[in-house]
């Protein structure tokens, strides 16, 4: 079977390099906040462009904590996309505040901001786009709405490390920026992981007391806080792998323009790109009224697929307390021909020219 994601053999591509690392961590036994949390800290600021990078446990923490560092709460609104993951809505409840759910532009499936324009009332505090599967929203737009109107931007980039708009990272528009790194993201761990980016030193600190029990000073805690701290065997692996980041992904848009290519002829509308940033390719997602026969095919092929997201979050059980009347036609209509097919750096585009001949035949113009 073609996986979606290949970690076996990306580790085999860096694993001296990893089994160093580890060992390395091993043998110096700080496995808590230890020099490798703090180096990886500094490195990912550089990378990234930014003032201030606190890491955490997962990128819902990353969501969490910026949440709270920014003051959200009870009686709070948070426009944001329904396509997405659950975490990113999620978080907005952990505060006690309300997801305002928007509609997504039917190519970039990114949050459309004339929709979040319409979308703000005197509750409104932050605005919360999604880069999603790896393309930057349409940040411009955003961050002037939000200085229009007086609200924070939060930048979820689970899925776009290394995505950028006019040489800028995602993550540094915004007054937080929040990344997973999760094992299958651009940039993932050996487990949970998280980060979030500030612009402001005074957050930066509250991010770093929010992680910790509330505490700057140990048996000190100024506030109730949560345990969501980067394990320091994590933060080696991200070292590792951090300087191969750009690489990694120049390699995801190659095999994107193989699949780009292989598609042209086909019933399959692949990915669009805006032009307005860099899309990293986290997700090859593609549209399709065959999306079922495609799916088959794939499957006879031994080639995984798989469907993000199937169910809006508009149309989930936990959020039916706030959604009655939600009607979101563009997020229904792509979540129901949305189909992913396997990206990751180490997917031979011979092997991408193989998958998109078996949707071209399963799908025809």
């Amino acid at each position: 079977m073609i996986p979606m994601v290949d970690l076996k053999a990306q580790y085999a591509h860096l694993k001296a390099e990893i089994d160093a690392a580890v060992q390395g961590v091993l043998a110096d036994t700080r496995f808590i906040l230890g020099p490798n949390v703090q180096a990886l800290e500094s490195e990912l600021a550089a990378y990234l462009g930014v003032e201030h990078a606190v890491t955490c446990a997962s990128g819902t923490d990353a969501l969490h904590l910026a949440l709270r560092a920014a003051g959200i709460g009870p009686g709070d609104e948070v426009i944001t996309t329904a396509f997405t993951f659950i975490a990113t809505a999620e978080a907005i409840r952990y505060v006690g505040a309300t997801p305002v759910f928007v509609d997504i532009d039917p190519k970039t499936f990114n949050i459309d901001p004339e929709r979040v324009e319409a979308a703000i009332t005197p509750r409104t505090r932050a605005l919360l786009p999604v880069h999603l599967f790896g393309q930057p929203a349409n940040l411009h737009a955003l961050s002037d709405l939000c200085q229009a109107h007086g609200l924070m931007l939060i930048e979820d980039c689970a899925q776009s490390f290394g995505a950028t708009l006019d040489g800028r990272q995602t993550g540094a528009f915004g007054d937080f920026g929040c990344f997973s790194f999760f094992p299958s993201k651009n940039l993932g761990a050996f487990g949970d992981g998280g980060l979030v980016t500030a612009r402001d030193a005074e957050h930066a600190a509250l991010l770093r007391n929010l992680r910790n029990h509330g505490s700057d000073v140990r048996y000190h805690h100024d506030r109730i806080g949560y345990n969501s701290r980067l394990d320091e065997m994590q933060a080696a692996i991200l070292r590792v792998k951090l300087p191969h980041v750009d690489d990694f992904n120049a390699r995801r848009r190659a095999v994107a323009q193989r699949y780009h290519a292989g598609l042209a002829e086909s019933g399959a509308t692949p990915p669009f790109e805006d032009g307005l940033g860099v899309h990293v390719f986290h997700q090859y997602t593609l549209l399709s009224e065959h999306r079922d026969a495609i799916m088959a095919a794939l499957q006879k092929a031994e080639v995984a697929s798989a469907i993000y997201y199937p169910i809006p979050l508009h149309r989930q059980k936990a959020f039916a307390d706030i959604t009655a009347g939600v009607d979101l036609p563009v997020t229904e209509d792509v979540a129901a021909r949305c189909l992913s097919l396997p990206i990751h750096p180490e997917l031979p585009l011979e092997t991408a020219d193989r998958i998109a001949a078996r949707v071209r035949e399963a799908a025809p113009r």
